[in-house]
């Protein structure tokens, strides 16, 4: 396992997966492979989710309110 938990050809597969699907590229250097994001999918994706994002705020915000209220009246564990 390496340093975050995840093998080599995890991480291998991962970036392969990204590489392909478009949002890195990679040159070589050496024995060296060197990934970058590319911000473009990433920006279509993020224009995408934007419809959804007041939906899910609101939401998200009344069910923190809710966990608040519910923290309170039981005090600390």
């Amino acid at each position: 396992m390496g340093l975050f938990g995840i093998s080599r050809a995890a991480v291998s597969q991962h970036l392969k997966v990204l590489r392909e699907s478009g949002f890195a590229s990679v040159r070589v250097d050496g024995p060296r492979r060197i990934y970058a994001i590319d911000a473009a999918p990433l920006q279509e994706v993020d224009a995408w989710l934007e419809r959804f994002r007041d939906f899910w705020r609101q939401r998200l915000d009344a069910l923190a309110t809710e966990v608040a209220r519910g923290k309170r009246k039981r005090g600390p564990l």
